[in-house]
Parts: structure tokens; sequence; C-alpha cells
């Protein structure tokens, strides 16, 4: 099935994020349990999505949790393994997004559905054609990585152009959400019925809030280059890196600013779901906030026009955000696990120990 995603679909995400919390609140006593415990949300809402599916849909979207196929990720348009929006029924697109309710927050998950909508957008404003495939809401595509209704450590993606959802489960539970990508292209609607929908006015504006909050002297320390680079540094790594960290340290601001620092840190961090998030907040202050750094670079006033980038940079995660193509109304963020990105060695150890 090909078919293009408009407002029906759109209505269908809206739906869901009202909807979701009712119609999944009481356990599937069919569902098999694992490790002696009740399955979690997330492994029943995955459960069930699975169960919506044929045996072809099955082969095409389950593979092994140790399979390369998991560091596979990548943000722009492409042909991707995994099961598409464009091959499901909508009983089936409805478990799909309902499994995706069960790892964000309500902010996350309306920005990835705003993200998906905006394709149409893209569409009139590239000229393309009613029927494109190119910038398609239904080219997104979901792929789990073993089985969440017996194993006790899987994972499963959500991804297409501008998403890059990566989560890993242990024990039922969430053990990693990153890489986790966000983009939006334009970053502001310029024209049409969505004119002016701006979907990451926030990331984009406590950005420059804490910028434009420094002295001179702190400038000094927070300006990396006056040219931003044309992308996110770690782009679509299997391992994130930053092999030069620069930039102003959090015990080198003061008290508003760092308040200011750690409301831009929680826009991103709050994408995921409130218990996922304290925990990421609480590796990040056990590694220190004085360790944590804030850099910039490229032009330092808002605007389309003027490129710029940032990013936060720690012991346990980096957070970066580009706004350079496109006549920098093209906006790329990307929020990086150091120690859990894809869950991260030990629980691939642990995984590889269960199999014995």
């Amino acid at each position: 099935m090909n078919r293009v995603f408009s407002k029906n679909v759109f209505i269908l995400f809206i739906f869901l994020s009202g909807c979701f919390l009712s119609c999944h609140s009481q356990p599937d006593p069919k569902v098999r349990q694992n490790n002696g415990a009740n399955l979690s949300e997330m492994a029943k809402a995955a459960h069930e999505f699975l169960q919506t599916l044929s045996e072809k849909q099955k082969a095409k979207i389950q593979f092994g949790f140790n399979e390369d196929e998991r560091y596979n990720w990548h943000y722009i348009p492409r042909s991707r393994k995994g099961l598409t929006l464009n091959e499901m029924t909508d009983q089936q697109i409805k478990a799909a997004f309902a499994l995706l309710r069960t790892a964000l927050s309500d902010t996350g998950f309306n920005k990835a559905n705003s993200i998906i909508e905006l394709e149409n957008v893209l569409r009139e404003v590239e000229n393309r054609s009613a029927n494109d495939t190119y910038r398609d809401p239904g080219n997104y595509s979901f792929s789990i990585f073993g089985n969440p209704a017996t194993d006790a450590i899987w994972g499963w993606r959500l991804e297409g152009h501008h998403i890059a959802f990566n989560f890993s489960s242990e024990d039922n539970r969430l053990a990693s959400g990153t890489p986790g990508f966000l983009g939006s292209n334009p970053a502001i609607v310029l024209s049409g019925s969505q004119k002016g929908k701006y979907i990451l006015k926030d990331e984009a504006e406590l950005g420059f809030a804490l910028l434009h909050s420094l002295n001179k002297e702190q400038m000094v320390k927070t300006i990396i280059s006056n040219d931003a680079p044309g992308e996110i540094l770690t782009a679509a790594s299997r391992q994130a890196m930053i092999n030069d960290p620069k930039g102003i340290l959090y015990n080198e601001l003061d008290s508003p600013q760092q308040k200011i620092f750690l409301q831009l840190l929680s826009i991103y961090i709050h994408r995921y779901t409130r218990l996922f998030a304290e925990g990421m907040m609480k590796e990040i202050e056990e590694a220190g906030l004085n360790n944590l750094r804030f850099a910039w670079a490229g032009d330092q006033q808002p605007g389309i026009g003027h490129p710029h980038y940032y990013r936060i940079l720690g012991p346990t995660i980096i957070i970066e955000y580009d706004n350079t193509q496109n006549n920098a109304n093209h906006i790329h963020t990307v929020i990086r696990d150091l120690k859990n990105d894809f869950g991260g060695d030990e629980l691939l150890k642990h995984y590889k120990e269960d199999q014995h």
C-alpha cells in the first residue's frame, strides 16, 4: 500500500496523544510474562503492535537484538529496513504510535507528530507533486529488535526524515533512548496554511537566551568559531565523539545563567517520559554539573539567514543543535548518551550472556 498521508493520519496522531493512557491502562492477561514480572507498558504496546501484523509484515519488522541493523541509523530521506507507515493499516498505525507514546513525553510525542506532518509542507515548499514519495509522511519506519513479550533484553526504533529514536529495554526498564534525533525543515514555516509553525522553537530560543545572558569574558570562552558547522558534528555515527571539548563550564556561569542552562538541558531530556528523563538527569548530576560545557559557533543573532550552532557536552552526554542549511531555516538536534547509546556495551554483554 503506497498512500500519501495528510489530514486523516494527522488527526489520528492527535487522537492518539489524547487517548493512549486510557486505551492502555489495563494489562493484557494473554501477554506472556518477562523474567517473572508483568510486562512494562512499552513491552505490552510492542507486543500488541506485533499482534496486529501479518507474518510477512513481522518478517520485515523484526530483527535480532545483536544484529548490526540495530546500529544502522540515520535521519535523512533514504531507503530503510523495517515496516513503514505506508505499509500499515490504520489499526496498525494506531498500535505503532501507541508504542511510541510509551517512550516519549507529551511534548516529545507531539513534536515527533508535527515533524512527520511537516513532510506535507516540505513537499509544497519544494514544488513536488501531490503523490511525491520523497517527502512523504508515510515513509517513517518501525523496527523491533528481539521479542518484547519473552526477551529480558530487546529494543525498537522509529526512523524517517528528521526523526530517529532508538530504544533499548532491559528487565522491563527503558535502558536507553538514544541516539535521539529531531529535526525540522523548514524550521519556521514561511507561507501557507501553517505559516509561523516553529516546532523546535524552545530549543532555539533558550539557546539564544543563554548566549545573550553572557558577559564579554564569558563570551570569549563560549564562542568556539565565528562560522557554524554545516551539520551536527556527531552526524549519524555509531559512536558519538567530540574530539576537542571547548566552551564555558557550568560553574563559570552565575546563578541566573545556570538556571537557563538547566532549562535548555531539560528541553532535550524531557522529550522522553518523566521517569526516564529523571534517570538521565541523575546520571548527569552524578558525573558533575560543573563538568558540563556550553559552546556556540556562528551568528549570534536569531532569525533566518543567520547560521548558528550550539552544543552541551559532558561526561555522559552530547546535545547538539545546528541551524545552517536552507538559509539557516533548517534545524537538526540530537541527544547522544555517551554511556548508553543503543543500550551501551554492558547491555549487549548481558544479552550475549543470556543467550548461553
